[in-house]
């Protein structure tokens, strides 16, 4: 592809991104700006140039929905090999590949979940905590907040008072008590993964900063091998990923960050954006660029979303303009319950043309979902709850990968898609079907050559649990729905007390930037409901 091909239908501010093909650079990239779209088009511009090579490049972002979405894009610009990862699964795989040098021995078993070896060190600690679901989480949630900020057990209730942390363990304890006993679960913990020779996500990481500062040939290797780096979503790094992304950078400065302060919804998982917003700092030389032309939603979307950031004590100078048609107002209904506002949120839903349009539902907590899954199946309509079942691990996507596997040996064929129509047919319309083909059409329709190019997508977003979007309402919380968009949102339970969930100083900053999240999720209307005490966030928009 031709460098005027790759720029064309971009506006001025991407363009600049785009052509900025020598670090540093930082893209201060509003919600819906385009972000990925020029991430994408900057990495083939420079491939183009001849700034960098596919196999030279790597690029970072935070879920495996991102990075395959980035990967399909690359693909259809023509620079198919590039690596577009999680910084989970750069680290893994370099840890993997080194361990018999650096480490010895055959690589330690990876802990999937925390909560059989967290209920082990309960027992182990001599602690008053209680095995229940909800300590469990929060449990997991702490150690790895500790991690992220580097935090041993000796650390961390020093640490977790000092960042003002708050938990929900139902066990009448003040929050420092608990931290206390947190910290001997911790250390628990920890023993007994090594014991088991076990390893977590967050050892992944730890353990390849240890590799990469102690192993000065395998560092090496690793700088050799990775010499043009972007990085997505910049404000929700951690300083342990931040540490990472130093080692691997080592002195030179051929990187692009982007990112947007606005959207920083995790930082009680360790995210921070201080690294976004003292890039100028550590790099006096870098290129900042601010996209602020919205593509996504509506101006009547855009007019909230401004209006809700103009509350807020770090961003209410940022204001993003709606290049899109007007459409319709937002709707807000007050509801006297939740069981009331899922009936009628479900019968709103049932007017919508959900063939031509998609829906989410999106509230702060899981638990708010349970009603409004319940409300749509009992009126039979189709709906998904979001990271729940974990798609490649259902026996009937797996037969239908087999069967895709053995067809793939059909010699290349531009009507592949048509073979691959004949051979899913005896799977039926179930939902799982219906995604694959989708996904098989979106790959066709860029370039994809073959049913093996297909085959292995999909083997990749087994590999990073990054499955195809699947049919249906969409239930989601406000945290998982980062980085998503449909054409109608319903943003439910916004009360006071669930949203914001917490209304301390520091975190009522972050809450309100998770409800300018979820509104910015919305294409074409964003409807609002309430079941008790309307949240403050909803005071601009509330009709005396």
């Amino acid at each position: 592809m031709r460098l005027e091909e790759i720029l064309q239908g971009l506006d001025p501010e991407q363009q600049e991104a785009v052509t900025s093909i020598r670090g540093p650079v930082s893209v201060i990239a509003g919600a819906g700006t385009g972000k990925t779209r020029v991430i994408t088009h900057r990495i083939a511009y420079a491939i183009e140039a001849g700034v960098t090579d596919q196999s030279k490049t790597l690029a970072l972002t935070f879920t495996a929905r991102a990075a395959g979405e980035m990967r399909a894009r690359l693909r259809s610009l023509g620079v198919p090999n590039v690596s577009a990862r999680t910084f989970h699964s750069a680290a893994l795989k370099q840890l993997m590949y080194f361990w018999p040098y650096s480490f010895g021995g055959a690589f330690p078993k990876l802990l999937t979940s925390k909560a059989g070896f967290m209920s082990e060190a309960m027992g182990r600690s001599d602690t008053f905590l209680a095995p229940g679901a909800t300590t469990l989480r929060e449990l997991a949630s702490e150690i790895e907040w500790a991690k992220a900020g580097e935090f041993g057990a000796e650390m961390y209730q020093e640490a977790a008072i000092a960042a003002s942390r708050t938990l929900r363990i139902p066990n009448g304890k003040s929050d420092r008590e608990n931290f206390a006993e947190i910290a001997k679960v911790y250390d628990a913990y920890e023993t007994l993964k090594r014991q088991e020779r076990v390893i977590d996500f967050e050892d992944v990481l730890l353990l390849t900063v240890g590799m990469l500062e102690e192993d000065r040939p395998v560092r090496e290797r690793i700088r050799d091998q990775y010499r043009y780096f972007t990085v997505d979503e910049y404000q929700d790094v951690s300083p342990l990923q931040q540490r990472l992304l130093n080692l691997w950078l080592g002195n030179r400065n051929d990187i692009c960050v982007v990112g947007d302060a606005a959207q920083t919804i995790y930082s009680f998982a360790g995210a921070t954006s201080n690294f976004l917003l003292g890039f100028k700092g550590r790099f006096p030389e870098a290129k900042i660029i601010h996209l602020t032309r919205g593509y996504r939603s509506t101006p009547e979307i855009i007019q909230m979303a401004n209006r809700v950031l103009s509350q807020s004590e770090s961003h209410g100078d940022q204001k993003l303009v709606s290049m899109n048609t007007h459409g319709e107002n937002f709707e807000l209904e007050k509801y006297s319950s939740p069981a009331s506002e899922a009936v009628k949120v479900v019968e709103r839903i049932a007017q919508l043309d959900r063939k031509k349009i998609s829906v989410a539902i999106l509230s702060r907590t899981n638990q708010q979902l349970d009603l409004f899954e319940r409300e749509l199946r009992a009126q039979g309509i189709e709906s998904q709850l979001k990271s729940t079942e974990r798609f490649f691990d259902r026996v009937d996507v797996r037969d239908a990968m087999k069967v895709i596997r053995s067809a793939s040996v059909i010699p290349d064929d531009e009507n592949w898609l048509r073979d691959l129509e004949s051979v899913l047919r005896p799977f039926g319309d179930a939902d799982y079907i219906r995604a694959l083909k989708t996904l098989a059409a979106d790959m066709h329709a860029d370039g994809a050559p073959t049913m093996r190019t297909f085959l292995r997508e999909l083997e990749e977003r087994a590999d990073q649990n990054n499955p195809p979007p699947l049919p249906g309402v969409v239930l989601s919380t406000l945290h998982a729905a980062k980085g998503l968009e449909w054409d109608h949102v319903f943003l439910v339970g916004v009360n006071d007390g669930t949203l914001p969930l917490n209304s301390e100083s520091n975190s009522l900053e972050e809450e309100r930037r998770l409800f300018y999240v979820g509104l910015t999720r919305a294409k074409r209307q964003v409807h609002l409901s309430t079941s008790g005490e309307p949240s403050p966030f909803l005071k601009p928009f509330l009709i005396n």
